[in-house]
């Protein structure tokens, strides 16, 4: 059953992975408490990183990431520019914040290629070590997906003792419970995020409102930011530009695309800079979410609750993907990423304008089924191209996925969201490893930054 909390799904940190940044920062930091429990003197920390987070860990960040965890650092507090400062010369080395003297480098950080047979294509394992080598502690972990984390022999994180009010882990399971109490689906999400986090409704709205005003920040950000993003590739910002030009031609028939295109762009380019976004549902897919909520803020002028509502049936298919699929690149490719970003996109711009359940259903089935198959296939293993456009991409198709939901019986889909769901894990486990996050095959080999 499904025991994830809304607030496990949409986490606040840097960019630009979730899984290749704040996943691993969190390991990172759950090894260093570890460290402080060991009753024996290490003298150096060992860092080996497996699959996604080895083939493509330099461009995301990975070794920075990895390094403020072992600081102490934690992503939802951490300085983003700090962060981006760390490991910028080969020979920079820092002191951990443990009894006696360790320190770490990029020379600790072992990148292992080629095939593994860990549960996880991002695996990493951090040793602890003596002055003899001798192993003093060791930990697996695996980052699943949207900064979850999994440490070798414990439950995934997020994963909870105590069950939901409404327990499900299908689309149908949730739509027996909504006909059964007759709530709404954004009351029954409340009442599951009572029972699994122990929050009054008003801590949650307050936590929901942060979440969305943490969004609208990226945007903005965004918007302003000139200049080229980090890496190799020079890549120019677009945000900026699309948005004057949305807002020149205001009164034509493009303008809205154009608004909405400079939205996403702008806060998947905030994500690429390593600025702090949300995951939504990770961070490859954080410029999706936000440009749509800030359409609907701005251009709609839905109200806080709309929005809060919204944020909790995109939530439902969240946990659905994650739960019966996957959200995480390294083993879904980008249908995983912004796919599920574009379902669940879809389905909060259905529920927030009154669609039905079956609507919600038919426009997140949408939005997933017209991205099977999309590969995760990063120049330079940067989260710039074709990530940043491609969160464009996936508003857009979230908007037609919505329009469409909206404008026919949900009756006449004869694909259900479980069912597609079923097909999406099928595609997943089919697909190439070279084709889901690795760099190592279709664009990542088309510049000679490659």
């Amino acid at each position: 059953m499904i025991t994830t909390s809304v607030f496990d799904l949409f986490k606040v940190g840097p960019g630009p992975s979730s899984s290749h940044t704040i996943g691993p920062m969190k390991a990172a930091y759950d090894f260093l408490q570890e460290i402080r429990k060991e009753e024996q003197s290490g003298t150096s920390v060992e860092i080996h990183l497996y699959g996604s987070l080895s083939a493509t860990g330099k461009g995301h960040g990975t070794d920075r990431a990895i390094l403020g965890g072992l600081l102490g650092w934690l992503p939802d507090t951490c300085d983003p520019k700090a962060l981006l400062e760390l490991m910028t010369k080969p020979d920079q080395t820092y002191t951990l914040p443990v009894p006696g003297e360790i320190r770490v480098g990029e020379a600790d950080f072992i990148y292992h290629r080629g095939k593994t047979d860990f549960p996880h294509p991002n695996t990493m394992i951090l040793k602890l070590t003596d002055a003899s080598q001798l192993v003093l502690l060791e930990h697996e972990y695996y980052s699943v997906g949207g900064g979850f984390i999994q440490r070798k022999g414990q439950p995934m994180e997020g994963t909870r003792e105590t069950e939901a009010r409404f327990p499900y882990e299908h689309m149908e399971g949730l739509k027996a419970h909504l006909r059964t109490s007759g709530l709404t689906l954004a009351s029954l999400m409340i009442q599951n995020e009572k029972s699994l986090t122990g929050l009054t409704e008003k801590e949650i709205n307050r936590k929901l409102d942060f979440i969305i005003e943490a969004m609208e920040k990226a945007v903005k950000r965004g918007l302003r930011a000139k200049g080229t993003l980090p890496g190799k590739i020079k890549l120019q910002r677009k945000a900026p530009l699309v948005y004057e030009q949305a807002k020149k031609h205001s009164l034509t028939s493009d303008s809205f695309l154009m608004f909405l295109n400079a939205y996403c762009l702008a806060a998947s380019e905030e994500n690429a800079a390593g600025s702090i976004v949300v995951t939504a549902p990770t961070s490859g897919a954080s410029g999706v979410f936000p440009g749509l909520t800030y359409l609907m803020k701005h251009h709609f002028h839905y109200s806080p609750q709309k929005m809060r509502e919204g944020l909790l049936a995109a939530a439902a298919i969240g946990f659905l993907v994650k739960h019966n699929a996957s959200i995480s690149g390294a083993e879904m490719g980008c249908m995983g990423e912004i796919g599920t970003a574009s379902a669940m996109g879809a389905a909060m711009l259905v529920y927030a304008a009154g669609g039905s359940i079956g609507q919600v259903e038919a426009a997140a089935e949408i939005g997933i089924e017209h991205h099977l198959g999309m590969t995760c296939d990063p120049i330079g293993g940067y989260v710039q191209i074709p990530c940043i456009e491609r969160n464009a991409m996936g508003a857009v198709k979230a908007y037609n996925a919505y329009l469409l939901a909206m404008a026919s019986d949900p009756s006449y889909q004869k694909i259900s969201l479980d069912s597609v769901l079923k097909v999406m894990r099928a595609t997943g486990r089919d697909m190439s490893q070279k084709y889901k996050e690795t760099s190592e095959a279709g664009l990542a080999l088309s510049m000679t930054e490659c």
